[in-house]
């Protein structure tokens, strides 16, 4: 047999170049993200630890914020496989050298800062801008279902939860009975650890006083529509037509469930079918950078809409400094009412579909552009529905499938973002700041590689 194959020599004194930074090649993420993150002010981070005290000292909070953005941008999310990579993987083993951390300290430190994560992204942002990647003038807002960490057989109606909360307490009441007659008015042994952890915060209870908190804020509003309908009628001194509202009580629809093992969470309609999860917004530009985020329990998209703008206003005057003007907002069908027609601005026009996706497609492809002067009796949505068929409407209402769409197809297919690791809605608003965070900073270095190999200079640098 012929000898002319290469075997590696498994017992060479050096098999990686010395220094670390040789250990990948120059076009990695990992060069640039170490090159930002040392640019970025993450005293939120810091100001967790203390410099003096007992133990070990806790590792660089900028290692640990590179190593969460590295680990999202390659799609790895869990906290034992990030360690695992940090011992087998060069890129991982670049950010951390020989620091490798436990899989619970980078869970903690995940948890710990979920509300500093909104400064990270800021930061990402503010180097963005610096590199002329945020292009204002057309934004788009959309929202994507995300999965939570949580199963639709753990959701429970109203009923059985409550009976499972008596339950506890009963058999709280009967320990306690047996108690008192064994130790009388004497200090006796606590509750068993596991009882008492079921009765303080159990997630029944919680569950149960979360659907009692909806079904009390539902009467407030039915109260509220009565009352409305009540001055309304007083002031045309003639009563209104139409069915009557129905009294306001505050009673919990059989029907009513609440999950177990995330309470924030809802059973929301996605294109594949149910799901328990959350409602992840975000607000894009034309070129894919990601200007605003938010999560939320409430599957309409309707009430986001003035929510995210203001949002995104307040991140750009955050970013740059100076007042942001939008330009023009573009919107899904989900979006629309009269009330969020009628808060256009100068700043921002708004096109917002009034039909679902593939109606309006096929209302651009059939019908002719108007022309002529819009009528001054039309309503709100026939005028929206008018200025989508002009020429120039159509133009710019394409372009949201050229951005905002895509991005959530690029997180959820390479990132991981179809689903969330923590459990709670203030920690899946961390999470989905760290994921987008995670695309504006990969964003950032596809534009450095490509000026780069133009012959320009690398970001950053």
């Amino acid at each position: 047999m012929a000898n002319f194959y290469r075997e590696p020599d498994r017992r060479q004194r050096f098999l990686l170049p010395v220094d670390m930074a040789d250990w990948v090649p120059d076009t990695d993420l990992v060069h640039l993200l170490l090159d930002a993150v040392g640019l970025m002010d993450l005293s939120a981070f810091e100001t967790h630890y203390r410099k003096r005290g007992s133990g070990a000292p806790p590792f660089a909070p900028r290692m640990m914020v590179s190593l969460l953005v590295y680990a999202y941008a390659n799609g790895q999310r869990s906290s034992r496989k990030i360690e695992r990579l940090c011992v087998r993987d060069a890129g991982f083993r670049t950010i951390v050298c020989a620091e490798v951390p436990d899989h619970s300290v980078i869970a903690r430190f995940r948890k710990r800062h979920r509300g500093d994560l909104e400064t990270l992204f800021v930061e990402v942002l503010k180097l963005c801008h610096a590199a002329g990647l945020v292009r204002l003038g057309v934004v788009a807002l959309d929202g994507t279902k995300v999965k939570a960490n949580a199963s639709l057989a753990a959701n429970q109606t109203s009923k059985s939860l409550e009976a499972e909360v008596a339950a506890m307490l009963s058999e709280a009441e009967a320990i306690d009975a047996a108690e008192d007659g064994m130790f009388g008015e004497g200090r006796g042994d606590d509750v068993p650890v596991g009882l008492r952890s079921r009765q303080i915060g159990c997630p029944s209870s919680l569950c149960h006083e979360r659907l009692l908190r909806e079904a009390d804020h539902q009467r407030v509003e039915q109260q509220e529509k009565i009352n409305a309908r009540i001055a309304e009628e007083k002031a045309n001194g003639k009563a209104k037509r139409g069915r009557k509202p129905k009294t306001a009580e505050a009673v919990v629809k059989e029907e009513a469930k609440a999950n177990v093992s995330d309470p924030d969470s809802r059973i929301m309609k996605s294109r594949k079918g149910y799901l328990q999860g959350y409602n992840a917004q975000a607000v894009v530009t034309a070129d894919q950078i990601i200007l605003a985020t938010d999560v939320t329990n409430q599957a309409n998209d309707v009430r986001q809409l003035a929510p995210m703008i203001a949002r995104t206003l307040t991140m750009m005057e955050a970013v740059t400094g100076d007042e942001a003007v939008l330009g023009v907002g573009l919107f899904d069908a989900g979006y629309w009412s009269d009330e969020n027609a009628a808060t256009e601005t100068a700043e921002c026009e708004y096109l917002i579909a009034t039909t679902k996706d593939w109606k309006q497609r096929k209302a651009m492809r059939d019908a002719p552009p108007p022309r002529g002067r819009i009528p001054r009796d039309m309503s709100a949505r026939d005028q929206m529905e008018r200025k989508l068929l002009t020429q120039r409407g159509r133009k710019l209402y394409r372009l949201r499938g050229q951005t905002v769409e895509p991005v959530f197809g690029q997180m959820k297919e390479t990132q991981g973002a179809d689903g969330f690791m923590m459990r709670g809605e203030q920690e899946t608003q961390g999470e989905w700041n760290l994921h987008c965070a995670a695309h504006n900073i990969k964003k950032l270095h596809s534009e450095s590689v490509r000026r780069g190999r133009k012959g320009g200079k690398w970001l950053l640098n």
